[in-house]
């Protein structure tokens, strides 16, 4: 049925965030070992990308030019100029800013939508859901510490950030009614890599294969090559397909959830009351944005929540502790 469905579409979206969440983990050990941000990028586009064209390779174009450089576009919002910002606005600013800037995407997401297609009607119940999942974002993210340190340079970085994937997310809209989730994804790794290697003639440098072939190395590039970038990026480009770009976006406020909860799990940070009021504000917002209109549909989507809420608790069991942490922010959307 249309419900199974929506539940279905909503619970991969849920799993794609969550695992998004963990990668800071393997991106600091992969950065422990000598390797930087870009050259962490270029080695798991560019192995996703290999993956993809095993299983994807009977179209290599578009239907146009002009689709063509809209994927160019995807492949740059989505993958090299996201990615570059995000990580060079840590050498300017605080993880908390960052942070931030970048998981407010929903927002600007939502305003690009209803900018762009005047058809796109927001309710403001819709939107209302979306700033209480802002507002519990923001709570996660500071975690008791209401302190933020202004960084022009770094916040302008964080920004762009958070634009190319409100960008993102727009084009996927369009773009997913003329082409399947695979020929798009296969798309953004091969330009996200193509754009990124003029970074190279201005910061020169790869890794040695003695680096690439620790097996510590190599299994972390396989984690995020693999899974974290093949897989995900082709599940949330299905799922924007299905559920559209605002529903889908708003699940990025889910974000620092599942990077607090794998951070308390793998490094032993400890979960605060903030955190916990911050998670059932970014639940009650992602319920309300749905928008209700009839007393069937409200009732499936309270299961929905309820459901949500229940896999939240259950990983507050396993932790089993509440007490003071400082949140950490790795890689914000993959």
């Amino acid at each position: 049925t249309q419900h199974n469905s929506t539940f279905f579409y909503h619970l991969v979206a849920f799993i794609t965030v969550a695992i998004w969440g963990t990668t800071f983990v393997s991106t600091k050990v992969l950065m422990l070992h000598g390797l930087s941000p870009a050259q962490i990028f270029t080695l798991r586009f560019f192995m996703a990308y290999v993956l993809m064209l095993c299983f994807n390779h009977r179209r290599l174009f578009a239907s146009s030019w002009r689709d063509e450089g809209r994927m160019m576009l995807l492949g740059i919002t989505g993958g090299s100029l996201y990615f570059l910002s995000e990580n060079e606005a840590m050498n300017f600013t605080t993880a908390t800013n960052t942070s931030l800037i970048v998981c407010s995407c929903p927002l600007f997401a939502t305003l690009l939508v209803r900018l762009v297609y005047r058809s796109s009607h927001i309710h403001v119940v819709q939107l209302m859901g979306s700033l209480l999942a802002f507002v519990g974002m923001v709570i996660v993210v500071l975690n008791g510490r209401f302190v933020l340190h202004l960084s022009p340079v770094g916040d302008a970085l964080a920004f762009t950030a958070c634009m190319c994937w409100a960008v993102y997310s727009l084009l996927m809209k369009s773009m997913s009614d003329k082409y399947s989730a695979a020929f798009i994804t296969r798309k953004v790794f091969f330009y996200g890599v193509l754009t990124i290697l003029p970074y190279y003639a201005v910061v020169p440098g790869l890794p040695s294969p003695q680096v690439l072939t620790h097996p510590v190395v190599l299994a972390n590039l396989l984690f995020l090559g693999c899974l974290a970038s093949m897989v995900c990026f082709l599940t949330w480009n299905w799922c924007i397909s299905k559920l559209g770009a605002v529903k889908a976006t708003n699940w990025v406020y889910f974000n620092p959830i599942s990077t607090m909860i794998f951070a308390s799990w793998v490094l032993g940070e400890k979960i605060t009351p903030y955190f916990l009021a911050g998670a059932a504000c970014i639940l009650i917002g992602m319920y309300t944005a749905e928008g209700r209109q009839n007393k069937n549909k409200l009732i499936w989507h309270l299961h929905l929540f309820i459901l949500k809420l229940q896999a939240i608790l259950k990983a507050f069991a396993l932790t089993g502790r509440i007490a003071d942490c400082h949140y950490t922010q790795g890689d914000a959307l993959g």
